[in-house]
């Protein structure tokens, strides 16, 4: 036997098994339950707004109330929500899953993901905020069906990603899918059941109100002066057709037109010396004093025709714009006016609103 000891065997090495990582962990999911939720809530406010614009479109006439503005105004407000939940969860989720086997799966949920964040762009392009307002015609309208169509383009790239994925249980998607159109089809419905009704002539009530002009307001009540006589609003966004209008007749068709102020002023006199009432002074005033009129202001025997707030505005762009029916082509203002809906903070000064 040798003397000579034997070289120490080394031990044989140990493959260490890296820990598995699930692509949607605990903490995770519950952001993923997040943008599930956001996303359900939008998806039913945007089958309204769409519902209600099929709607106008197949029939031609206005049903966006003051319940679908509201519904609008959510429409950003969720959307808002979801920008950072949405992109949150894309990048800790592509971090997590880039080096998965499933190459396909990662390919189409980049798509998903990339999708997914031109919608809430476009959204955000689409949106009206005081430093900025996309106004150029086509590219507005690009954006916007560029808005409408990527959503539909991310839920069939979704339905892919799952495909190749694990597999999803799909009957909750599809019991809420069925109860939001089931839901949104009855609103749509009642929606169009009571409309604005934008094309209907005026009561016969209305008529007492505004004779001997033929002119009368779908309610048959007055219409606020500050619904009539807001062009510095139109102003905002219609510069220069407000141009064309400071200095059209229509502009100075009331008590602000010399000519005009010495007839009606005349006819005033004489109507409230004969009659007692300055009411015959109204076949005037349905073409040429349409926000004083439809206000009620006309009537006082002593309207102040020089300094009244609203005697010098002629016939604004409200009014024409207000207009729902031309009755008959009898002239003499033988129309029906209705006063117009606004976005619920068209007015307010905040800058936010």
């Amino acid at each position: 036997m040798s003397d000579v000891p034997s070289p120490a065997q080394s031990p044989k090495p140990t493959s260490t098994k890296r820990a598995y990582v699930r692509a949607v962990g605990p903490r995770l999911r519950k952001l993923l339950y997040l943008v599930f939720a956001l996303i359900g809530l939008l998806a039913a406010n945007s089958a309204y707004l769409s519902g209600v614009t099929a709607l106008e479109w197949s029939t031609g006439r206005t049903y966006q109330n003051y319940f679908y503005q509201y519904m609008f105004l959510a429409h950003l407000a969720l959307g808002l929500l979801l920008v950072v939940p949405l992109v949150a969860f894309g990048l800790i989720h592509m971090a997590t899953a880039r080096k998965r086997k499933n190459r396909r799966a990662i390919r189409i949920g980049y798509a998903l993901f990339a999708v997914s964040v031109a919608v809430l762009a476009t959204g955000l392009l689409l949106t009206r905020v005081g430093g900025f307002d996309l106004r150029q015609p086509l590219a507005r309208s690009t954006v916007y069906w560029l808005h409408v169509a990527c959503p539909l383009i991310a839920i069939w790239l979704y339905w892919l990603h799952r495909l190749v994925g694990p597999r999803i249980n799909w009957r909750v998607g599809f019991a809420y899918l069925g109860f939001v159109t089931a839901v949104v089809a009855v609103m749509v419905w009642l929606q169009a059941q009571d409309p604005r009704n934008w094309y209907a002539v005026g009561p016969e009530s209305g008529e007492k109100y505004f004779e001997p002009s033929l002119a009368r307001t779908a309610s048959g009540q007055f219409i606020p002066a500050a619904a009539l006589s807001n062009d510095q609003y139109c102003l905002k966004c219609h510069a220069d057709v407000h141009a064309q209008w400071s200095d059209s007749v229509h502009r100075f068709s009331s008590f602000n037109n010399p000519p005009y102020l010495a007839s009606v002023t005349e006819t005033r006199e004489v109507s409230l010396k004969r009659d007692g009432s300055v009411q015959a002074a109204r076949w005037c005033a349905g073409c040429h004093d349409p926000v004083p009129f439809f206000s009620g202001a006309f009537d006082d025997p002593q309207f102040d025709m020089l300094s009244h707030p609203t005697a010098h505005q002629g016939i604004t762009c409200t009014t024409c714009h207000a207009i729902t029916q031309v009755n008959s082509n009898r002239g003499n203002a033988d129309y029906t006016i209705e006063e117009p809906l606004h976005y619920p903070f068209a007015f307010s000064e905040n800058p936010v609103l």
